[in-house]
């Protein structure tokens, strides 16, 4: 059931498919990162501003190099320590990044989740997904498959119903494209934890 339910995942994907994910955190919308149709679809279902990146997944280290210019002795230092996990780091982005998955921006917030469905998608697909929180924008993250399929079923070319759910909490968001740590968002991991870490 688990393959299959993968196996059909990825081949939406491929064709510019949006499907519902749960991840360690949270549900997610997933899409291939370099599809840029469904990069503006997902902001359509989510009813998304445009300035408002997307994160993404990888499923290893060594595909930080598909999505960013440059990572630093300190972004690899979180990444062994935190990944996979709940921890998003913001690195400049690869020029072969769509602007749209990054809000116009020349950063892009990536991590590891610690959840099988993810991982073995993006193994399978063999490019990193999205995994913007699956909700509409501005209302409350869902935590429920039932939840997801009522808010969101109709607008989504598949869910995925295999692996554990997600823990509920976000992941913390830590700036490292430049010089100066920031963390832009509290999560699951605290500041204390990140700077003990530094």
């Amino acid at each position: 059931m688990f393959t299959e339910e993968i196996k059909s995942a990825v081949s939406k994907l491929l064709s510019g498919g949006v499907v519902g994910i749960p991840t360690d955190t949270l549900y997610g919308l997933a899409a291939n990162l370099f599809d840029e149709t469904a990069l503006d679809r997902i902001y359509q279902i989510k009813g998304r501003p445009q300035k408002l990146a997307l994160p993404v997944l990888i499923s290893n280290i060594d595909q930080l190099q598909m999505v960013s210019e440059e990572v630093s002795k300190t972004s690899l230092k979180l990444a062994h320590q935190f990944w996979p996990g709940p921890l998003t780091l913001v690195l400049p982005k690869k020029d072969t990044v769509p602007y749209i998955a990054t809000g116009g921006l020349n950063t892009i917030a990536v991590r590891i989740p610690k959840h099988r469905v993810p991982l073995a998608i993006i193994e399978e697909l063999g490019f990193p997904i999205t995994g913007t929180s699956a909700n509409l924008s501005g209302k409350p993250d869902l935590m429920t498959i039932e939840s997801l399929e009522s808010e969101l079923g109709d607008r989504l070319d598949g869910i995925l119903k295999c692996g554990p759910s997600p823990l509920g909490i976000a992941s913390t968001v830590v700036d490292v494209s430049s010089s100066e740590i920031t963390i832009l968002r509290d999560g699951a991991i605290s500041a204390d934890e990140i700077f003990a870490m530094l």
